[in-house]
C-alpha cells in the first residue's frame, strides 16, 4: 500500500464556470490571474507545501489551454498527467470515472476552484481508518461562506443534499475528498453523472466517512470568493482561520 502522500489528487477543472462569464468563455477557470498568476499555480503551489507530489487535471472546457500552460508539472514539483471529457462534459462524477486508470485504487479529489489550507495526510490516514469507500471533509459553516449543505453528527455524514435544505444542516462540502476506484463500479464509463449524485449513493449505504476541518476553504467560482482570495493572497493571510 502506497504512503497517504503517494495518492494522487484529482482537479476537477472541466465545468464552464458559466458564473465568471464573460471572463471563462475564453480561458477557463483554472488559468483566471490571481493575484499575478493563474489559479492552478495556488492550488499547485499549496500541494506542494502539503507534501503532494502528482495530480490529474480533469479537464474538458479549454482544457488544451491548461496543458500548453503547465505541461508536465515540473516547474511545479507537482506531477501532472490530464484527463480530457472526449466530445460531451462528463459532469464531475463521470470525469472522475474516465481518469480512473490514471487514478489507482485510492485518491484525493480537490475542486477545480478550490483553495484549501488543510493538512493532507491526516485526512487520508482517518480515511484508511474508517474501511469506507469514500471520505468528505465538512466544515462548520452555519451559512457564513456558502449555503451549508450536510448534516454532520457524531462524526459521520447524515444527509448531503445541494438542493434541498434542511434547518439542521450547519456543515458544508469543503471541497476536498477521497475514494476508493471501486465507488464508481456502478456508474457507466462515458457518460455524464455527478459526484454530488456518488457522493449521496455513499451517504445511503453508510460508505461515506465524514472528516471535519477547522481551517475556512477559499474558492473563485463567484465573483465574490475570487475577490477575496485576490485580497488574502496578495496581503499573504490566505489561509488563516477566521
Amino acid at each position: 500500500m502506497i504512503s497517504p502522500l503517494e495518492m494522487p489528487v484529482a482537479i476537477l477543472a472541466g465545468g464552464l464556470a458559466t458564473r465568471l462569464r464573460p471572463v471563462t468563455e475564453k480561458i477557463p477557470k483554472s488559468l483566471i490571474p490571481v493575484a499575478g498568476k493563474p489559479f492552478l499555480a495556488h492550488q499547485l503551489e499549496l500541494l506542494r507545501s502539503r507534501g503532494i507530489r502528482r495530480a490529474v487535471l480533469c479537464v474538458g472546457h479549454l482544457g488544451e489551454m491548461i496543458q500548453r500552460e503547465f505541461g508536465d508539472g515540473e516547474k511545479f514539483g507537482v506531477k501532472l498527467d490530464y484527463s480530457f471529457d472526449g466530445p460531451k462534459l462528463l459532469g464531475t462524477g463521470g470525469a472522475l470515472k474516465r481518469a480512473l486508470p490514471l487514478l489507482g485504487m485510492e485518491f484525493f479529489v480537490l475542486y477545480g476552484d478550490s483553495y484549501l489550507p488543510v493538512e493532507y495526510r491526516p485526512v487520508a490516514e482517518f480515511f484508511r481508518r474508517s474501511g469506507r469507500l469514500g471520505c468528505m471533509t465538512v466544515y462548520r459553516n452555519e451559512g457564513r461562506y456558502d449555503t451549508s449543505n450536510v448534516v454532520f453528527r457524531d462524526g459521520a455524514v447524515v444527509v448531503y443534499d445541494k438542493k434541498n435544505r434542511l434547518p439542521e444542516m450547519r456543515h458544508i462540502d469543503y471541497g476536498l475528498s477521497l475514494f476508493q476506484a471501486t465507488a464508481f463500479n456502478a456508474y457507466p464509463a462515458g457518460e455524464p453523472f455527478d459526484l454530488a449524485e456518488v457522493m449521496s449513493n455513499l451517504v445511503r449505504e453508510k460508505q461515506l466517512a465524514g472528516y471535519e476541518v477547522r481551517e475556512r476553504f477559499y474558492e473563485i467560482g463567484s465573483p465574490a470568493g475570487l475577490s477575496e482570495l485576490e485580497t488574502l493572497l496578495k496581503t499573504g493571510k490566505a489561509g488563516m482561520s477566521p
